[in-house]
């Protein structure tokens, strides 16, 4: 049973980085079997086939408009997250997640086992800016679900050490400081 663990967003618009800084949260706390995949998404829309098609259980973290409170999580098993597009998107991505589970189910491939961490947020139009402060809070949270979904399930994974903390890309950014910069920063650095 092969896992795969996804984060998708975009980290450039603020609360639409959820997702992707979900999954960042999730690979440095966590060490995971060679069954388990973590994947920074982003925004790759449909590429992301050839990833939900190749395995059996599929969590993902993601930012999504449920009109509730900003940070609050809401979570979706199997049949309850939508596979193809209704009169709403589901994402809030250009490329919805939903089309790359609609593709994988027309070929066959649709997970046996699915969850999907949704956080509703706040700010969608700060380019360049951080999460805002009740979706970063909503990752902890976020990451204690996805442990209870994937010990339900029997997925290999266990906390990584407090000196083992690994970044998800080698090549991530500086987050920490990217995202606490003052607004208007780069105004300043400018010429």
């Amino acid at each position: 049973m092969r896992t795969l663990v996804l984060g998708i967003g975009n980290i450039l618009w603020a609360d639409e980085g959820f997702g992707v800084r979900a999954v960042e949260a999730f690979h440095a706390r966590y060490e995971t079997g060679p069954d388990v995949t973590v994947l920074d998404g982003g925004t790759q829309g449909l590429y992301l086939v050839q990833f939900v098609e190749a395995c059996d259980r599929l969590l993902v973290f993601d930012a999504i408009d449920y009109g509730l409170e900003p940070g609050t999580l809401r979570i979706m098993r199997d049949a309850d997250v939508p596979r193809f597009m209704g009169a709403k998107k589901m994402s809030l991505h250009q490329t919805g997640f939903q089309e790359v589970l609609a593709a994988a189910d027309l070929l066959g491939r649709y997970p046996s086992r699915l969850a999907l961490i949704g956080c509703q947020p706040q700010d969608l139009e700060d380019w360049g800016g951080p999460l805002t402060a009740p979706v970063a809070a909503a990752i902890e949270p976020g990451l204690s679900v996805a442990a209870q979904i994937l010990a339900e399930w029997g997925v290999d994974f266990r906390p990584r050490g407090a000196e083992a903390r690994e970044r998800l890309l080698a090549h991530d950014l500086d987050h920490r400081h990217y995202e606490r910069r003052p607004r208007g920063a780069e105004e300043e650095t400018r010429p």
